[in-house]
């Protein structure tokens, strides 16, 4: 894969010529769930923040939305084990030469006590992250500690699936993580513009630019099925990046028959001991990063989009409208930042968060939107992935099993770790979907006789 510059400048400057009617044609192309190519998508971009044609993105966007994911919303939890890294990225906390964090790699044992809390507080997804740098073991020691993540347990429920997210790996690498029973993995570029990547990423591994790029192809090659991909908005022009990606979803579409699984949009936030972080070269402001969001659900309908606690509750609840279809939910970005005291809670952090409340407290107001809360993994360990998930997916098929299988992991959290109000107020909301999305008669009474099943005592159900 290459990133030519010049060819992603002169795809937005014609754009810029797309009159009011071809917009709203793109949009009604967009509604048939094909996706754009190339120019439409920047097309949609070049739209102006005080365009009318803006409003007819946004409900664009929630329609396309409303018609693949409903109103159910993947939840999961960040879990750093490490902060050592040998690179020198200056927008980040984690940068080798910042001696105002605190260094740690968690054991074992703190890596099974941090999986425990979250399960305890009714987390089923996990996505494992540590700085680019391992200790003594290398990377034996993430694979051990996806292992240690598996095995522990709080009653009946357990982590049901791992993602990744870790420094890009050769293919023999790829291939021997692929053992591990993972679920996607997760690798941003930063930024696709390469001299401003350079700028950045100033010393250590990360410095080369290239091999990043080209990780997403090694790990097709070695077999991995899931794949997510995502920019750090603020670095350069959004414009240029949502392109460059767009460009790289394509090629890799072509080469090997599938896009991402996710894309995730980080805006840059405050980082201890970063200067840059605290003034971002392109700052984005609430209203483009809604129509960044809403750009790229029109462009790549069937993936998912992920929104972290890198955002404010205010903005999180405005992007479910948009299309983000997952968010991570009581997030700590530091090692062992789940089972520490208050005052030490934000030592060692990555970056600042934006939202602090508790997984109970986010679960509320998810409800309160008449949203599902969905802690699902059935489609992982069904083999309803890669290809296959989307083969599913594009003819809208795929909605028969994830709202259902939704229902039942909300169902069980409601069960196992909701307070009575919530509890009722989370059933009633259950009642109130499997009536209004599931006409068919036969396939309400499955679903009724599942949920019946998990409050005798059944647990991980899924279709």
């Amino acid at each position: 894969m290459k990133i030519v510059e010049q060819e992603i400048n002169d795809i937005l400057h014609s754009s810029k010529k797309y009159s009011e009617k071809d917009i709203k044609n793109i949009f009604t192309k967009a509604k048939k769930l094909k996706g754009l190519n190339v120019e439409e998508v920047s097309a949609i971009l070049n739209i102006d923040d005080k365009n009318p044609l803006l409003k007819d993105l946004f409900q664009t966007a929630k329609e396309i939305k409303d018609t693949i994911y409903g109103n159910r919303l993947v939840l999961f939890a960040p879990l750093y084990v490490s902060n050592l890294c040998n690179n020198e990225c200056l927008y980040c906390a984690f940068r080798a030469s910042n001696k105002l964090i605190e260094r740690k790699a968690l054991s074992q044992q703190e890596i099974a006590d941090q999986a425990l809390a979250l399960i305890k507080q009714g987390h089923k997804r996990i996505l494992l992250v540590a700085g680019e740098s391992y200790p003594k073991d290398g990377l034996q020691y993430v694979f051990d500690s996806i292992k240690t993540i598996y095995a522990q347990k709080d009653g009946k429920n357990n982590i049901r699936r791992i993602n990744i997210n870790i420094a890009p790996l050769t293919e023999d690498e790829f291939k021997e993580l692929n053992k591990y029973n993972i679920g996607t993995f997760q690798l941003f570029q930063e930024t696709y513009h390469e001299p401003t990547y350079k700028k950045l990423h100033i010393a250590g591994p990360k410095s080369k630019y290239q091999f990043r790029l080209d990780a997403i192809d090694r790990a097709f090659k070695a077999g991995m099925q899931d794949i997510g991909i995502g920019i750090l908005f603020g670095l350069y022009d959004y414009k240029y990046e949502i392109i460059a990606m767009f460009k790289h979803i394509e090629y890799l579409e072509k080469k090997y028959g599938i896009g991402p699984h996710t894309v995730s949009v980080p805006r840059i936030e405050p980082a201890t001991g970063s200067d840059l972080s605290e003034n971002p070269p392109y700052p984005i402001d609430d209203l483009t990063f809604k129509k960044i969001i809403a750009c790229l659900r029109i462009a790549v309908p069937y993936t998912g989009i992920i929104l972290s606690t890198r955002e404010s509750e205010a903005m999180r609840r405005q992007a479910l409208e948009l299309g983000v279809s997952q968010i991570s939910a009581g997030s700590k970005t530091n090692p062992g930042g789940y089972e520490e005291d208050e005052e030490e809670k934000h030592t060692g952090e990555q970056f600042s968060l934006g939202d602090h409340r508790p997984l109970e407290k986010v679960i509320e107001d998810i409800v309160e939107h008449k949203h599902i809360p969905s802690f699902c993994t059935g489609c992982y360990r069904l083999g309803r992935v890669g290809k296959d998930f989307m083969d599913l997916a594009k003819p809208g098929l795929i909605k028969h099993h994830c709202l259902p299988n939704a229902i039942f992991s909300f169902a069980e959290y409601l069960l196992d770790y909701a307070d009575d109000i919530l509890q009722k107020k989370g059933f009633d909301l259950i009642n109130q979907v499997i009536e209004k999305e599931m006409l068919d008669e036969k396939f309400q009474a499955t679903i009724r006789k599942n949920i019946d099943e998990i409050k005798e005592g059944k647990r991980d159900v899924y279709l």
